[in-house]
């Protein structure tokens, strides 16, 4: 199965090692959503989305990447993410903006993923910030173990 794995990590390359896990076990392409269009996505069999949270949803440049992406039919894909606060109900709405424009072009969202990482946004830099040393080993292995589950 041929992958590609589109993401973008900023502060703290919290989602970068996350992607470059999953990556690895999935023997991925992976791809920095500011060098998608140098990739031709259809020849693609599963592709990933991945950013960190920033205000309840995905990064802006991958959900604009979704907004312009060609339609298609059946395609696979699946979600991941880094955030401050994680929890069964919170990935479900950190997750539902990217997922829905994803539905809408034709992708099948077979799985997400999604652990704490380090966070400094804000006024959280005044205090350490939160989630020092995140993703750790631990979330390291649960992002290889997700990404068997899609093999």
């Amino acid at each position: 199965m041929k992958t590609l794995i589109i993401y973008i990590s900023v502060h703290h390359q919290n989602t970068e090692k996350v992607a470059k896990v999953i990556a690895e076990e999935l023997e991925a392409d992976l791809v920095p959503v500011d060098q998608v269009q140098s990739r031709p996505i259809a020849e693609y069999d599963l592709i990933g989305f991945g950013s960190g949270i920033y205000g309840g949803k995905h990064h802006e440049y991958l959900l604009d990447l979704a907004d312009r992406l060609s339609q298609v039919t059946n395609k696979k894909a699946f979600i991941f993410s880094t955030s401050a606060i994680t929890g069964k109900a919170k990935v479900a709405k950190d997750h539902s903006l990217l997922k829905e424009k994803l539905q809408s072009k034709g992708y099948v969202i077979v799985d997400e993923f999604s652990c704490k990482g380090f966070n400094t946004n804000s006024f959280l830099k005044l205090f350490g910030g939160m989630n020092k040393g995140r993703p750790n080993e631990e979330d390291l292995e649960r992002a290889r173990v997700f990404a068997r589950g899609l093999k």
